[in-house]
């Protein structure tokens, strides 16, 4: 797995001062084989309290509306800030979808997610690429994972688990940036290669801000071990997301 960029680990750091001692729960992950076979993966671990959760599930969708956002600015072509206008528009309804589900709980949503800006802020930052396609997959990627993990997460939490993963369900209006970077990809070779390389990378940080969301810091070989079929399932569903992009994972 490639290693992550050299100004990330220390917003991984910075994130795990946020976890505490809490009850052992169960995490389940249901990703799609090639027919359509839904796979099941349980294990158990340390999940964060439902607040440190819905936090950082709800800065996370933040993040990718601004990222978006930002890049229809650099963007000159009008087809394509079509598309980015509504992954960024489908990620803004994620977010505040998860924000009423905290206020729902008397829970103030800014100060849920005041903890996670920074270190979430420096990912985006560190996996922002030097040209609009690499942002556009990083977005396609990061964000595909990271769903897939928080509804991993999700069940752990009872009914307000169920709400987070019906909000994290809503289509995310991304396949027409996929199609982009897809067309991309079949007629430049030369892109094709720089884009395979930045997803190598990705997949690196982005696993390692999912292992920071679980509690304890520091995973022993036990815990690795049940740690590792979800984030196989996860690599699993990423491997599929590139293949249908013409890339290899």
């Amino acid at each position: 797995m490639p290693g992550p960029s050299p100004a990330y680990p220390g917003a991984v750091v910075n994130w795990m001062w946020w976890r505490r001692r809490r009850p052992v729960r169960k995490l389940r992950l249901r990703s799609r084989g090639d027919h359509g076979d839904a796979i099941r993966v349980d294990f158990s671990e340390l999940a964060p309290d439902v607040e440190v959760f819905l936090g950082q599930a709800a800065y996370l969708q933040l993040g990718y509306f601004e990222t978006l956002t930002r890049l229809i600015r650099r963007t000159p072509d009008l087809h394509e800030k079509e598309a980015l206008s509504r992954a960024a528009g489908a990620a803004l309804k994620k977010h505040r979808g998860i924000v009423d589900i905290i206020r729902d709980r008397g829970g103030d949503p800014t100060e849920l997610m005041r903890p996670f800006q920074a270190p979430l802020d420096h990912f985006r930052r560190s996996t922002i690429g030097a040209r609009p396609r690499e942002t556009m997959l990083t977005v396609h990627i990061t964000a595909g994972m990271l769903d897939d993990f928080y509804l991993a997460l999700a069940r752990s939490y009872g009914d307000t688990g169920r709400r987070v993963e019906r909000v994290l369900r809503v289509d995310h209006d991304r396949e027409q940036l996929a199609e982009i970077l897809a067309d991309t990809i079949r007629g430049d070779e030369e892109m094709r290669g720089l884009l395979s390389m930045w997803a190598r990378r990705l997949v690196g940080d982005t696993l390692l801000v999912a292992r920071a969301a679980l509690r304890p810091s520091r995973l022993d070989l036990e815990d690795e071990e049940k740690v590792e079929p979800v984030f196989t399932a996860i690599v699993s569903a990423h491997s599929q997301r590139m293949g249908a992009l013409g890339l290899a994972a």
